[in-house]
Formats: structure tokens, sequence, C-alpha cells
């Protein structure tokens, strides 16, 4: 179960910090758009990202959730991703994601396909 902290910052319009890891150990951290449903983070990428690669080989991350309007107000999550959500459901959500951040639908071009990561908590931590 996600903490209420996690996603009222989750479903805010608050940008979160993705880490992943490298096949060597080194963490790659990007700062993504975020959402959630009851059980999970959301966070929605290409295949052909590096970070895509990454969690494929190895699902254990980090997603830290900073508020817009207080950055010291966060949400930290370690986990590790679940499932991967594929077709038009990721497709719609990055419209969705769009919307919320940018109050438009996705206007990039996809480049391979859109997955949603729905990331389990192993731990939460929110300040």
């Amino acid at each position: 179960m996600i903490d209420q902290t996690v996603t009222e910052l989750a479903h805010g319009k608050n940008f979160a910090a993705l880490t992943t890891l490298f096949t060597d150990g080194r963490p790659q951290t990007q700062i993504m758009w975020v959402d959630a449903d009851d059980e999970h983070v959301l966070i929605n990428t290409e295949v052909h990202r590096q970070k895509f690669k990454n969690v494929e080989r190895d699902p254990r991350v980090t997603v830290t959730i900073f508020d817009a309007a207080n950055p010291y107000h966060y949400a930290e999550v370690r986990g590790r991703v679940v499932e991967v959500v594929r077709g038009d459901a990721a497709r719609a959500h990055i419209d969705e994601l769009s919307e919320k951040y940018s109050g438009v639908p996705y206007p990039n071009p996809i480049q391979s396909e859109r997955v949603i990561l729905k990331i389990a908590p192993d731990r939460q931590r929110t300040q």
C-alpha cells in the first residue's frame, strides 16, 4: 500500500527523481513526471531509454517526489518495478501526465514504445 503522502505528492503537479542502476551498480537519476495508484508509484517512459533497460535487468529503484511548493516536503519510495504496462494504456497515460504537467496532450513523437513502470514500495519515507 502506498503512503497517503506519496499518493498526494504523486497526484499533484510535482516532479520525481527516479534512480535506477547500471550493470556495474552505478546509479542513474533523472527528473520525471510521476503518478500513483493505490499500490504503486507509476513512471511512464519508452523502451529505448536507458532507465528502462536498467530496470529490465535490475528492478530495484528509488523514487523521490518533491513538493513543487516546498521542496523540503517530499516522499521517498525505495522499491521494485513489479509490472510493465504496455500498449494503449501506456500511451493514454503519457497524455494524462502531459495534461497534468503542461495542459496539453503529449506533443513529442513516440520514438519506440511507451510503458508504465509499476513500482511496489519496499520502504517509504516522507518529510
